[in-house]
């Protein structure tokens, strides 16, 4: 895939800082005792760096160069070991937790998604936990990325910035592809700089997820409706997901279920 803009990066943090979200991983972490931990699509890490507390061993990988370059400047970020690749970096890590934060679950498509749940089991030690989100489809937020609804401008510290989405198309299986349009005019230019991006997210539904989950050999600890582990229901706009990989080494069974 096409690295994302190094401008474009240096903005990442500022428009997704640390939130409930964090604060939902770093408490999940604490819970299981986590003393090894795999940030899968850690981005710029700066919830990477937040997990690595003393006597952790954290790993982050990102597909993106540009976004690990960031994660590497950061302070704190001598406490992790970065590698730029996909879950097959996880290798046999014997992780205690394996998270996948900021959407990371929704970028892998197809196959690549299974491949990614397989990769999470063989990294985890038996009992190791795997967290992760996705946006609930019921919720149909691809239909706000248009640009009457998502056109912004703003001052930013790399100049002024125009943005919109567009999505480009819906498939049947639920992946939403979209472009990122944004005009930056950096300072001291006078004419904008068009850069373009583009994306596809996966949205699947608990059921559909749970069932992956389940074939993978993981088994399902809990499912909530927002990062305080409120109850899911068919308009929570969030599925907050915790699984295990069985301590008896033996693949867990799936565990279907439907938003109440």
């Amino acid at each position: 895939m096409a690295d994302y803009d190094p401008r474009l990066v240096r903005l990442y943090d500022a428009d997704n800082p640390g939130g409930p979200d964090h604060d939902f991983f770093r408490s999940l972490a604490d819970e299981v005792g986590a003393r090894t931990i795999v940030d899968l699509g850690c981005g710029t890490g700066l919830l990477t760096v937040a997990l690595a507390a003393p006597a952790r061993t954290v790993t982050g990988i990102d597909p993106s160069a540009s976004m690990l370059a960031l994660a590497r400047s950061r302070p704190g970020a001598e406490r992790v070991t970065w590698r730029v690749g996909d879950s097959a970096a996880i290798g046999a890590a014997q992780a205690d937790l394996v998270v996948m934060s900021g959407n990371t679950a929704q970028h892998i498509i197809g196959e690549a998604w299974h491949r990614a749940l397989a990769d999470i089991y063989r990294g985890l030690r038996p009992g190791g936990s795997l967290a992760f989100e996705r946006r609930n489809p019921a919720a149909r937020e691809w239909e706000n990325w248009t640009r009457d609804k998502s056109y912004s401008t703003r001052q930013t510290a790399v100049g002024e910035l125009v943005e919109w989405y567009e999505v480009t198309s819906v498939g049947e299986t639920g992946d939403v592809s979209f472009t990122s349009h944004n005009l930056l005019t950096a300072p001291g230019q006078q004419v904008p700089e068009a850069i373009t991006e583009h994306a596809t997210l996966a949205f699947h539904g608990i059921d559909e997820v749970t069932a992956d989950v389940g074939a993978a050999g993981l088994e399902p600890v809990g499912t909530w409706g927002g990062w305080r582990r409120q109850p899911m229901t068919a308009t929570s706009p969030l599925m907050v997901f915790h699984a295990r990989r069985p301590v008896d080494g033996i693949r867990g069974t799936v565990n279907r279920r439907c938003p109440g």
